[in-house]
């Protein structure tokens, strides 16, 4: 009798631990991805390309390569679901939201440490992840990088975009 209610407080306990991840994920995922999309509505009309050639007449004034890199971590509910996922087999759709967030996020960062930029050229980027041993999925690590230009603010280029 004793075993089986030990046993039961114990599956109780893993229930409302993983619960808890759950919920606490789910609420950092949401206030994350909110304040993505508010910082990406910021810069909606500058121009992010991934083309390597710039074909604009306009004389460049400066041109910078220029990075933004983010690490974020799995929350303990991807964990768990990720471990049953393995289990079975299939796809690992807790993740793809989490790489999401990731590359979303260092490009926002890469365009933030270039304010004045008018263009960013040739965006390429990287993911990866981190983790303690080969079986888990620690956290993930984006990382964006393009070449900043800034163009020339020349009497020609006011009366062009006039």
């Amino acid at each position: 009798m004793e075993h089986s209610l030990s046993t039961g407080i114990q599956l109780s306990l893993s229930f409302i631990f993983i619960l808890l991840g759950w919920a606490v994920g789910k609420k950092r995922e949401s206030r994350h991805c909110r304040d993505i999309n508010r910082r990406e509505q910021a810069f909606r009309n500058l121009p992010v390309v991934t083309t390597k050639h710039l074909h604009d007449e306009r004389p460049v004034e400066r041109a910078h390569l220029l990075h933004g890199s983010v690490v974020i971590a799995v929350d303990a509910f991807k964990v768990f679901t990720s471990s049953l996922r393995k289990l079975v087999g299939g796809e690992m759709r807790g993740y793809a939201p989490l790489l999401d967030r990731a590359r979303r996020e260092a490009i926002l960062r890469l365009i933030e440490s270039a304010p004045d930029a008018d263009l960013f050229l040739n965006l390429r980027i990287e993911t990866s992840k981190i983790s303690g041993s080969a079986q888990k999925m620690g956290s993930v690590e984006a990382i964006a990088y393009a070449t900043a230009i800034r163009f020339s603010a020349s009497p020609a280029n006011d009366a062009i975009s006039s």
